[in-house]
């Protein structure tokens, strides 16, 4: 094996395809981010799904059909792929690539592991599932150092000790998910936007926009640490309820310096909305209150953002609309016209929510 690995390792700087044996490459770092690089021979690939991408008398695949024949590709490497942990539990991937390589194709992905705890595991039984003979020759490198092993169809994992992500590095991440997610999530833009139409001074949208966080903050880490837990199927009909309920209201009241305590009450909705997202990527074992601050933190700056970027349009067109200087009032008009128009949404996202339950 070791003179095997000793000869390979003059060919894998040139991701030079033999027949029968891929070649892998991870490359982890500090963050844990774990990147993972296979390289097939052409003719291997036909044999494994049935494609005819290479050229026998040329030694190359071609490039046209790599492209054409990607999807099959890629759903074949990526069922016999995984990274994770001890437990099982997988690192999430990113958008995977298929490129033609001379007389082969090279699949490559990024996989996020940083809520990932412990070790981390690459699986991989590409050929080894249908040919027991065929082999995989693995390039580690992490922290600076590389190491190599080989896999068969008896031996399938290498185990990479990465270290755990610094606790700067989680929090920055999470507030970023916080932020992509209030921008994201239309509902959440849309129960903003109706729910501060009428206000034209500052201080009843900071109470707002102050009752509405700890309100989602409150519910939030509840669902986030598992102590109150309710199904989606529920939670999303009542985030659209609530929608709906605010831009009706404008209908029939101008009062916004009471309104945050409307806000406050659909807050604790929204913040199990909020939990529903933060669920999909989990809490980091070691910084689960960092973490789960930092999202919050995300979510908040999201929403101030968001308000900010509505409330001087309108205030300006306050006084644009105003006539031989009167004072500047909000036009009627445009409040109704976009209160029906999120109550349109809203009613939407509620009977589309309640039929999928």
């Amino acid at each position: 094996m070791a003179a095997i690995l000793t000869l390979l390792d003059l060919a894998l700087p040139a991701w030079a395809h033999q027949i029968n044996l891929s070649t892998a490459r991870l490359a982890s770092t500090d963050d844990r981010m774990v990147t993972v690089e296979i390289g097939l021979k052409g003719s291997d690939v036909d044999r494994l799904v049935g494609t005819k991408l290479y050229d026998a008398k040329e030694d190359t695949v071609d490039p046209a059909a790599v492209a054409a024949a990607t999807p099959v590709i890629l759903a074949y490497v990526t069922a016999h792929l995984a990274v994770r942990n001890a437990a099982g539990i997988a690192c999430p991937a990113g958008e995977a690539a298929i490129l033609a390589d001379g007389d082969g194709i090279i699949f490559r992905n990024t996989f996020s592991c940083a809520t990932v705890a412990g070790d981390i595991i690459y699986r991989s039984t590409v050929m080894t599932e249908k040919d027991p003979s065929a082999r995989q020759v693995v390039l580690v490198a992490q922290r600076g150092h590389e190491a190599q092993a080989l896999l068969d169809a008896d031996n399938t994992t290498v185990t990479l000790s990465a270290p755990a992500p610094s606790l700067a590095s989680t929090m920055q991440r999470y507030l970023v998910t916080g932020i992509e997610h209030i921008f994201l999530g239309y509902d959440h833009i849309a129960f903003l936007v109706a729910v501060v139409l009428w206000a034209r001074r500052l201080v009843p949208v900071i109470k707002i926009v102050t009752a509405f966080t700890i309100a989602h903050s409150i519910t939030l880490s509840l669902a986030a640490l598992g102590i109150v837990v309710i199904p989606s199927r529920i939670v999303e009909p009542a985030i659209a309820a609530s929608i709906v309920f605010v831009a009706v209201e404008n209908f029939f009241s101008r009062d916004i310096d009471r309104r945050w305590r409307v806000t406050f009450m659909f807050g604790l909705i929204h913040g199990f909305g909020f939990a529903s997202a933060l669920q999909e990527i989990g809490l980091p074992s070691h910084a689960v209150v960092p973490a789960l601050a930092a999202f919050n933190i995300g979510v908040e700056i999201g929403q101030v953002a968001i308000v900010a970027m509505v409330i001087p349009p309108l205030i300006g067109l306050d006084g644009l609309v105003a006539i031989d200087g009167a004072k500047p009032a909000r036009p009627a008009a445009l409040v109704y016209a976009l209160s029906a128009l999120i109550t349109l949404l809203g009613s939407y996202w509620f009977f589309t929510g309640v039929v999928d339950a």
